[in-house]
């Protein structure tokens, strides 16, 4: 059963030199809250799993950790939306493992079921055959990419209950449920918390098995009024 608990407390388990998945593509279904606190705290040396560097032009979502440069190494399939992130990597400042997006995915899917790595032809013939097994499977070639496992997930959902069912709204879901299966320790941030009971089983995308604590985030309205400044206002993307 999930704990309740205030954001500041939850980003204490969060410690210097923590692998963390963060869900999210480009700001959208990312726990911006929790990555506000994180920054806050000023938490170190991260490993960061996550899809994308930031919202275009950086400063935003997972680009504030860069910016404060807490993150050590960056694990996922884009980095070109966060101009510091590019910078740092250029620099040799900050570690980046570069994944195809789909076989990215899969090795988180891989580490939640407790499977040995993913089998793809993704990558053969590239710089994605640096350090990895070459596997032939009824005459067919593969490469084989580990399992993708973190310490920490910080996740985005539009509703929980105390118990800590999640329901995802829209394409907000992205990487997060997958996420909330592959990491020792899951915490979620949603716009609404409800009695348990209150979530239809066909609405639940994430089990409440596999959330540790749930974070109040911003209401719906608030977190749209967030990218209403961030897209509409500017009459740009950052």
């Amino acid at each position: 059963m999930a704990i309740i608990q205030k954001v500041e407390d939850a980003v204490k388990n969060i410690k210097d030199g923590s692998t963390v998945m963060i869900g999210g593509f480009l700001g959208v279904g990312a726990p911006l809250g929790i990555i506000d606190e994180l920054v806050k705290n000023a938490v170190k040396d991260l490993t960061v799993i996550s899809v994308v560097g930031a919202n275009p032009g950086g400063n935003f979502d997972i680009g504030k950790l860069t910016a404060n440069r807490q993150i050590k190494k960056f694990i996922g399939a884009h980095i070109g939306t966060d101009p510091c992130l590019v910078q740092q990597y250029i620099n040799n400042e900050v570690q980046v493992e570069f994944n195809p997006m789909g076989t990215w995915i899969e090795r988180i899917r891989a580490a939640g079921a407790g499977l040995g790595g993913v089998l793809t032809p993704t990558g053969l013939g590239t710089e994605m055959e640096d350090g990895r097994e070459k596997v032939t499977v009824d005459g067919k070639e593969f490469l084989l990419y580990s399992p993708l496992k973190a310490d920490i997930a910080i996740i985005k959902a539009h509703k929980a209950d105390k118990f800590g069912n999640l329901q995802y709204r829209g394409t907000a879901l992205n990487s997060n449920p997958v996420m909330a299966t592959a990491a020792d320790l899951v915490i979620a941030e949603v716009d609404e918390i409800v009695e348990t009971g209150e979530l239809s089983y066909n609405e639940i995308g994430t089990p409440g098995i596999f959330v540790d604590i749930i974070i109040q985030g911003s209401s719906l309205e608030e977190r749209e009024k967030i990218f209403e400044d961030l897209w509409v206002k500017s009459k740009k993307l950052r």
